[in-house]
């Protein structure tokens, strides 16, 4: 199964509530209420989503975080790759080297699936998780259709 880890899942709700303010930067304390998240949680999630160069933070009495950038120019794929590092599904899938490398007839080939999967992160945006109604254009042999999201 692929998922997402639990602190990306979380980077997104935090990224959604502070990409609704107006850009003024809010407080790790001030985003933790909001999302009704463990202050702790929330201060992990908001250095990895600032070392990744998704927020910038302000210290002082009108510090706090905001976005470095409009919420349609950050992608699922920055999100995931900030918390979580690389986006890979299997070792080998980056050249990486594995115990079965010498005799398996898979090696060097998930990089093809790995690369899909990189590319439809990267067609998904903030805004887009935000949208209440989003169209998910027909690609590749797959039927467009309509998800429900959180606004």
């Amino acid at each position: 199964m692929i998922k997402l880890s639990r602190f990306a899942d979380y980077a997104v709700v935090i990224l959604a509530e502070l990409a609704k303010g107006d850009g003024v930067p809010l407080a790790a304390s001030d985003l933790a209420t909001r999302v009704k998240l463990p202050d702790p949680t929330v201060a992990k999630i908001l250095k990895s989503l600032t070392k990744g160069g998704i927020l910038s933070s302000t210290r002082g009495v009108n510090g706090g975080y905001g976005l470095t950038r409009p919420a349609q120019a950050i992608t699922v794929a920055d999100i995931i790759t900030a918390m979580d590092g690389p986006i890979s599904l299997t070792d080998c899938a980056d050249n990486n080297a594995c115990v079965l490398e010498g005799h398996c007839g898979m090696h060097g080939r998930w990089g093809k699936v790995n690369v899909a999967i990189r590319t439809a992160l990267e067609g998904v945006t903030l805004v887009d998780l935000m949208n209440t109604r989003h169209v998910i254009p027909a690609k590749a042999g797959i039927h467009a259709m309509e998800r429900t999201g959180v606004e």
